[in-house]
């Protein structure tokens, strides 16, 4: 015989209930206290012994519950409530929405009896469920259990489905206070991990700070940070907490393996409640630490919107992982992004300085570092021994104290070093031990620490100024002591020519290489005086109007012997209806005459020289072109200087002192005119120069 059903007492309680629980949920949005007393009101007023009451989220997952047995409060783990909402009479009222009363549970397939104790009989039960529905959303599942058979009837139904409306609404305003709550405390989680990570530019400091604020926010077992390698196409573990975590260090995966490298790919922050149940979880890890993976948040590293590896959550102590658990791991992983980027610009800036400094301190060249004043701020061995001075001595001083700087060339207030230039000049080096060194001084401006700095780098030129003295005495010996002698050997030569019968062509050959020899080494005696003039600052003969056509003829002439020993052609194309021009006729005709003779030296048999010109304007424009070697183009600008040569190639040197080439520019340049070279490696030279016209 059934049990006898129990009604609820009377309307008047009913009221009294439902009046009871809105002043409880009016009372609190703390959503454990509006469950607990949900329950206990709704299991005391309509006489059950045992009471559920489980929240669901805006997707049906089971998020919070609340189990009374008597007096006891239970709480099940989200797999327990999982189980129940997918297998017990929760889940068939959550499903269909539907409010629904068991009379006797041991004739109800809904019921599902595997949930009591093993080895227990089973005593039939009745229960009554219902549905918590705000709005059109389903927030949860309220069910009361009597341990007696239809205990429950259709009133208890009606009471049950009007406390589950008013639980909703409070249910609702609880889920959503207990959300705001949580979000709160992952944005607070963010913001103090923000001041922990941004604190250090050490990269391993700043590593180990995310792991740590990583753990501290999201309470979990282990947590591991991997980057992009430089081809971008695998992520390293660069660190990570945990057991053997170790191990984990310097693993390398491509983008796309495992799910840090699938979020590392996809750029999408995930979470992964059952690991080894997904087919991205890369099973090597755990065999290479002995951890066993449960569960996974894993979240992009940002920089400047681009991803430069991954951090992962894993295994949250007491608990499951929740969308706001991404969300803080996703604002670290933007953090960690900005502070990981900002430790390895400071490491490769540090790298960057270190090298800088040894390169800085060990150069060959004394070097000075001051401020736009002039103060020295670094000086390194070579300037300390050039000096005389230590290291502490110098940074009391100023660069001008010692040194005489060319004004002009830097510019006032150091003008022209401001577009990025390097300003060189020749200057002397006063030092403690020192009346004066000869350097070669080269400037420029250059960022330190963010400021704007002065680098001087001084080159010790005392050995080639030495030289330069000894060359010169060396050209003024060899003019003074030839000049002399030169004209004895001269004059004898015209008396000879005088005494000797014109009837004896060999002597006469012979005569005439003596005389054009002669003439030779007198036209290179009078070229190093003039250069030597020119040089000081002399002007240049006195200017008279000359026929250039007459001018390059005898050039001609004077080189034709020469070209015809060599079998090279010497042609010309000079009009003859040129203008006059305005020059030292003898000084432009050994202009052209040296540089025939270069052009001959260059030349080999069955090539070509010709000599050119053509009126430019107010100018004469004049070129000798060769078919030799040519000038590769690292020489053009070095042949125009004193004593400079082109160095040796394959085909070997060519003698001479290096002077024809700079009389010559110096020549050109008195009479207001410009040289240049235009060659090509293999392709001949034509050197090109222009004088004024009358």
């Amino acid at each position: 015989m059934s049990e006898e059903t129990h009604a609820p007492s009377s309307s008047t309680g009913s009221l009294d209930l439902l009046y009871h629980v809105s002043r409880e949920l009016a009372s609190t949005l703390e959503l454990n206290t509006v469950l607990k007393r949900v329950l206990e009101l709704s299991k005391d007023y309509v006489g059950a012994e045992s009471g559920t009451l489980i929240v669901l989220d805006n997707k049906g997952k089971a998020l919070d519950s609340i189990i009374l047995v008597k007096d006891k409060l239970i709480h099940e783990t989200t797999e327990q409530l999982g189980f129940t909402l997918k297998s017990g009479l929760a889940g068939w009222v959550a499903e269909n929405r539907e409010a629904v009363l068991i009379s006797d549970t041991s004739k109800d397939s809904r019921w599902k009896k595997g949930n009591e104790s093993s080895g227990q009989p089973y005593k039939p039960k009745s229960s009554v469920s219902a549905p918590l529905i705000q709005g059109k959303e389903l927030v949860g599942v309220l069910t009361l259990t009597n341990p007696k058979a239809n205990y429950f009837n259709e009133n208890h139904l009606e009471l049950v489905e009007a406390i589950a409306s008013q639980a909703a609404i409070a249910v609702s305003n609880g889920r959503l206070y207990e959300e705001s709550q949580r979000r709160a405390q992952a944005m607070g989680a963010i913001a103090t991990s923000a001041e922990t990570i941004t604190a250090s530019l050490e990269l391993d400091e700043v590593l180990q700070t995310i792991l740590a604020e990583t753990t501290n926010a999201l309470n979990v077992e282990a947590v591991s940070l991997a980057l992009l390698d430089d081809s971008g196409q695998n992520i390293v573990f660069k660190a990570a907490t945990g057991k053997k975590s170790q191990n984990i260090i310097g693993l390398s995966i491509e983008l796309g393996q495992g799910i840090a490298g699938w979020v590392a790919k996809s750029g999408e922050a995930i979470i992964v409640d059952n690991a080894h149940d997904d087919p991205r979880f890369y099973a090597s890890v755990d065999q290479n630490t002995g951890f066993r993976t449960e569960a996974i948040a894993c979240a992009p590293i940002r920089s400047l919107k681009n991803i430069v590896g991954v951090l992962e959550a894993i295994n949250p102590i007491g608990r499951s992982f929740r969308e706001e658990d991404l969300t803080v791991l996703q604002g670290i992983g933007n953090l960690a992004g900005a502070a990981i980027e900002r430790a390895q610009i400071f490491q490769q800036v540090q790298q960057a300085r270190s090298r800088y400094l040894e390169l800085f301190e060990d150069s060959v060249n004394p070097i000075f570092v001051t401020d736009m004043l002039g103060k020295i701020s670094e000086a390194n061995f070579q300037a300390r021994e050039l000096t005389g001075f230590t290291n502490e001595q110098l940074q009391e001083m100023n660069i001008h104290h010692f040194h005489q700087a060319d004004w002009k060339a830097l510019g006032s207030e150091l003008a022209n070093l401001k577009s990025g230039n390097i300003v060189s000049y020749e200057s002397s080096l006063l030092g403690s031990q020192t009346n004066g060194v000869n350097v070669e001084v080269h400037v420029r401006s250059i960022e330190v620490d963010g400021s704007e700095q002065v680098q001087w780098i001084l080159r010790d030129v005392t050995e080639r100024h030495n030289l330069d003295t000894l060359r010169e005495d060396l050209a003024s010996m060899i003019y003074h002591d030839l000049r002399s002698p030169l004209a004895n050997v001269v004059s004898g030569l015209d008396v000879l020519e005088m005494m000797l019968p014109d009837d004896d062509p060999t002597v006469r050959t012979v005569l005439d290489i003596a005389v054009r020899s002669t003439e030779r080494v007198q036209r290179l005696a009078t070229s190093l005086l003039d250069t030597s003039r020119m040089e000081a600052g002399q002007t240049v003969g006195k200017p008279e109007p000359y026929a250039f056509a007459e001018l390059a003829s005898e050039a001609l002439d004077a080189n034709q012997p020469f070209a015809e020993a060599k079998g090279v052609r010497l042609t010309s194309a000079v009009p003859k209806k040129l203008p006059k021009v305005l020059v030292d006729g003898e000084m432009i005709k050994r202009v052209m005459i040296n540089l025939i003779e270069n052009a001959l030296k260059y030349s080999d048999e069955d090539q070509e020289v010709s000599l050119g010109a053509k009126r430019d304007g107010q100018k004469v424009r004049v070129w000798i072109a060769d078919e030799g070697r040519g000038i590769p183009e690292k020489e053009q600008e070095r042949i125009f200087e004193k004593f400079a040569r082109v160095r040796k190639t394959t085909t070997g040197n060519t003698a001479g002192l290096g002077l024809g080439l700079a009389y010559c520019k110096l020549a050109i340049e008195g009479h207001g005119g410009k040289i240049w070279v235009e060659s090509e490696k293999g392709k001949g030279a034509k050197f090109i120069f222009t004088i004024p016209t009358v």
